[in-house]
């Protein structure tokens, strides 16, 4: 019997199999249906930018049967001007631990997504765990953002222990910038 395994990706196979979970859930390629229910995904990143993101700090993954299943995109704060879409996000970040008097060494999750087949099974939660475990030791929090309108993201999010840091508007979205502390 087959189990969901976590992982840092190392191959070129688990990049491709991130680029190929991300295509599916694409905010632009699903049903208003599907967004509201399953959630979505907003950006989409080349190879060579998932690539650079990974030499840097390996993305967490989640297999099943060798399949990549799952994926938390780590992004350090060297990339905070290499994604137009997320310059506003390190912004915003900035800006709010600045308000808060808050020096904290943090991480950026780049993207969360599960494949379908494997929503409800824990393995959103088991990602979080997983690069909580492995990133911990070196960071005091992860910092993220979600789309107001993706609510099934933002319910999980705080499931799992994340707080809102602030909400802001950006590229013509609305966005809660949401906190994990670790320490």
């Amino acid at each position: 019997m087959s189990i969901v395994t976590y992982h840092r990706a190392t191959t070129v196979e688990e990049l491709n199999g991130i680029l190929k979970l991300q295509e599916q859930n694409l905010r632009e390629v699903l049903s208003v249906d599907d967004k509201s229910k399953e959630g979505f995904v907003t950006l989409k990143h080349t190879f060579d930018m998932l690539k650079l993101m990974n030499d840097k700090c390996a993305h967490c993954i989640a297999k099943y049967d060798d399949k990549v299943v799952g994926y938390a995109l780590s992004m350090l704060q060297d990339f905070k001007k290499d994604i137009p879409l997320l310059v506003p996000m390190f912004e915003e970040i900035d800006k709010a631990l600045l308000e808060n008097n808050t020096s904290l060494n943090y991480i950026a999750m780049g993207q969360i997504c599960v494949d379908k087949s494997q929503r409800g099974k824990g393995v959103f939660r088991g990602l979080y765990n997983f690069m909580k475990d492995e990133l911990s030791k070196e960071y005091d929090a992860i910092i993220t953002e979600v789309d107001v309108l993706n609510t099934r993201s933002s319910q999980a999010h705080k499931a799992v222990g994340f707080e809102i840091l602030k909400n802001y508007s950006s590229n013509n979205q609305d966005w809660e910038l949401i906190i994990w502390k670790w320490k």
